[in-house]
């Protein structure tokens, strides 16, 4: 988006034989295609009649139907106050003139390859946010009780000493902490009277058959989400399953994940019973610290308590 016309034919000469180009010669025009044609890319010059390049930038980036769109400065400007005004109004790149068709190509092969990479890891997300709400409708939950469980696993993680990246991570892999109940028998899962030893033997298999629905996975989100599924059951004194792992041999993500899950189990109303008030919740934690839960988890938890409530109000079942 220029407004000179040999250097949107320069542009266009170096682009069009491997992408779909739109273009535009002043800054609203810019606006109106972005809004309309959502493109992968912007090239914006900073210098056009009427609204600058800076300033267009800024109204892309305050709008939510554009604000994802990268946008990379095409200028003369080589100052780097300029430069500086660019990245603040949300520019990723700047390249400047007279342009270099290699530089240009790299530039945008390579902002686009972030957006690819940005694309896949939304839609792995979802992917696995449904499985998470799969389950949960299986076992007569709501979707609100993984939203719940995973913003007071992310809470805690945060708490806990995680960097904003892991606790992302924990936040969108903890979902999937009961995948798999998928593989539970409805006769078992959905059994309204207490399960006899054969049938919570089988119950208690879902933690694996999730690890296995999962899969290995070097590191990342889905290798945390496998860890999860697999260990937040364990409990802190070895009495937990599906391989009895005590204290800090259980990974800190299932001991996390343990205690968001059982609070919001025990505050949440289910068919077999009323919601507890938080306090008794609360007070429930705190008779199991150093037995089922991490004794420096559950004093962490406990600190969170304002914040743990309004997670708990904004998410509430309708």
């Amino acid at each position: 988006m220029d407004d000179e016309a040999s250097n949107l034919q320069l542009l266009r000469q170096i682009l069009q034989d491997q992408y779909r180009l739109l273009f535009a010669k002043d800054a609203m025009r810019a606006l109106e295609l972005a809004r309309q044609e959502r493109p992968h890319l912007i090239l914006l010059d900073v210098m056009m009649p009427g609204t600058t390049g800076h300033e267009a930038c800024r109204q892309l980036k305050a709008d939510p139907a554009t604000a994802h769109i990268p946008v990379i400065f095409v200028t003369a400007l080589s100052d780097t106050e300029d430069e500086v005004l660019g990245f603040e109004a949300g520019a990723v790149d700047y390249i400047t003139k007279p342009v270099s068709p290699p530089v240009v190509r790299a530039r945008v092969r390579t902002h686009l390859s972030l957006v690819r990479m940005d694309e896949l890891k939304d839609s792995r997300l979802q992917i696995v946010q449904r499985l998470g709400l799969a389950a949960e409708y299986k076992d007569n939950e709501t979707g609100m009780h993984v939203i719940r469980m995973s913003h007071y696993a992310r809470l805690l993680g945060v708490a806990a000493g995680m960097n904003e990246a892991q606790a992302d991570d924990l936040l969108h892999a903890a979902p999937m902490h009961d995948v798999g109940k998928i593989g539970i028998p409805d006769r078992i899962l959905q059994k309204p009277a207490k399960l006899d030893a054969d049938e919570w033997a089988i119950m208690q298999s879902h933690a694996t058959i999730g690890a296995d629905i999962i899969g290995e996975h070097p590191h990342g989100m889905l290798r945390l989400a496998r860890n999860i599924a697999l260990s937040h059951h364990e409990k802190w004194d070895g009495s937990g399953y599906p391989n009895g792992l005590a204290g800090e041999a259980i990974p800190l993500e299932g001991r996390i994940v343990a205690i968001a899950d059982v609070f919001d189990a025990l505050t949440s109303v289910r068919p077999y019973k009323a919601a507890w008030p938080v306090e008794e919740a609360v007070e429930f934690l705190r008779q199991q610290r150093g037995q089922h839960f991490d004794p420096a988890l559950v004093d962490l938890f406990l600190t969170q308590l304002p914040a743990i409530r309004a997670i708990k109000d904004k998410w509430a079942e309708s």
